[in-house]
C-alpha cells in the first residue's frame, strides 16, 4: 500500500493583509517583541515563500501576533501524484500538454549568396 502525498499552502501573506499588515518589515518588531529577531530577507522569505522548515517557536509567535489559528495559516492539501503529471515525449519531442502544438515558427534556411 502506497502512502498518500502531502503537501500545502502557505497563506502567511494573506492573513496578514486581513490584519492590515501589507508590508513584511510589519512583522518584524512584534517578532522582536517575542524574542525572536530575525533580518529583514528572512521575514521576506517567510512571508512570501512557502517554509519547508519553520521553528514552532516562530509559528507560535505568528499566530499570536496574527491572533490566528493555525488552519488559518497551513492549508493542506493533497500533493500531486505521478499519474497526474503529463508525460514528456522522447528525444526531443513536443509533449501536447505544452499547449504550443502548431504555432512553432519554422525553421530558417539560408541559401548560397549569389556573387
Amino acid at each position: 500500500m502506497m502512502a498518500a502525498k502531502l503537501d500545502y499552502h502557505w497563506h502567511l501573506r494573506k492573513v496578514m493583509a486581513d490584519r492590515g499588515m501589507f508590508s513584511t518589515t510589519d512583522l518584524m518588531p512584534p517578532l522582536k517583541e517575542r524574542g525572536i529577531s530575525l533580518s529583514s530577507s528572512q521575514v521576506y522569505r517567510l512571508v512570501v515563500e512557502r517554509p519547508e522548515r519553520l521553528s514552532l517557536k516562530i509559528l507560535m509567535a505568528l499566530l499570536d501576533i496574527l491572533d490566528c489559528a493555525m488552519d488559518d495559516l497551513i492549508e493542506p492539501i493533497a500533493g500531486a501524484s505521478s499519474a497526474t503529471k503529463p508525460k514528456k515525449a522522447a528525444a526531443g519531442g513536443s509533449s501536447v500538454s505544452e499547449g504550443v502544438g502548431d504555432l512553432r515558427s519554422r525553421r530558417a534556411r539560408i541559401s548560397g549568396v549569389d556573387r
